[in-house]
């Protein structure tokens, strides 16, 4: 899971990613709106927690700004405020949940994997399926008809960010920046080697052309209606 946290108070946020990360978490940071805003575009996170009130850009006019775009992220708003009608505006404006400061440290990771539960990007057995393919977290390993696939842990990755985002184009700079980093020093060039890599796996299964390629843009996780 990678996720995205957005917060002007250096001493937090580091808090946050800390905490989120020692929970498994891949975490990404900003300290401005407009900075956060420009991470979140990329589309590659599985959960944005947001502060709302941050130099640059507050965390209302991200939102507004991303659900416009039919970037439908889940996002967590933090916030000092704790009124009504501050709980109000900010679910109006497109968040998911809201989180009041100070907080303990078990409601975050809590509200975290409630979000996370409830848009599908995690399950509560630990699996992610598809047709005849999954996943198994807790063995990193992925599946088809129960048969293991052996996934390199690359190969792992890939395919969770598949399933996680099924039946949606993903491009190939999207793929690049979720499962190697956006500071990888490797080229984009290696997506394509990888799905290749993962489709031959699949291939032993008769399951390749569940991933289709876009030309000119990337792939898409999709199969034949009646195995969905």
């Amino acid at each position: 899971m990678r996720i995205l946290a957005v917060e002007d108070e250096r001493l937090l946020l580091q808090a946050i990613s800390g905490v989120l990360r020692e929970e498994g978490y891949q975490v990404d940071c900003a300290d401005r709106g407009d900075e956060g805003l420009l991470l979140a575009e990329r589309g590659i996170y599985d959960l944005l927690i947001l502060d709302i009130m941050m130099p640059g850009l507050d965390g209302l006019s991200i939102v507004k700004r991303l659900r416009a775009k039919g970037n439908l992220t889940p996002v967590l708003f933090l916030t000092a405020k704790d009124s009504v009608e501050a709980r109000v505006e900010g679910l109006d404006a497109g968040a998911d949940d809201y989180l009041v400061k100070p907080f303990a440290v078990e409601e975050l990771l809590a509200r975290t994997r409630a979000l996370l539960r409830r848009n599908g990007k995690i399950g509560m057995e630990g699996e992610l399926s598809y047709g005849p393919i999954s996943l198994k977290t807790n063995e990193h390993d992925g599946y088809v008809d129960q048969h293991p696939l052996k996934l390199t842990s690359k190969e792992y990755d890939l395919l969770q960010y598949f399933l996680h985002n099924r039946e949606q184009i993903l491009t190939r700079d999207q793929i690049f920046d979720r499962v190697w980093g956006i500071d990888s020093e490797a080229n984009s060039g290696i997506v394509d080697l990888y799905v290749h890599y993962l489709r031959k796996k699949l291939a032993d299964h008769g399951c390749d052309h569940y991933i289709r390629t876009i030309r000119n843009v990337g792939y898409i996780l999709k199969g034949p209606k009646e195995h969905v």
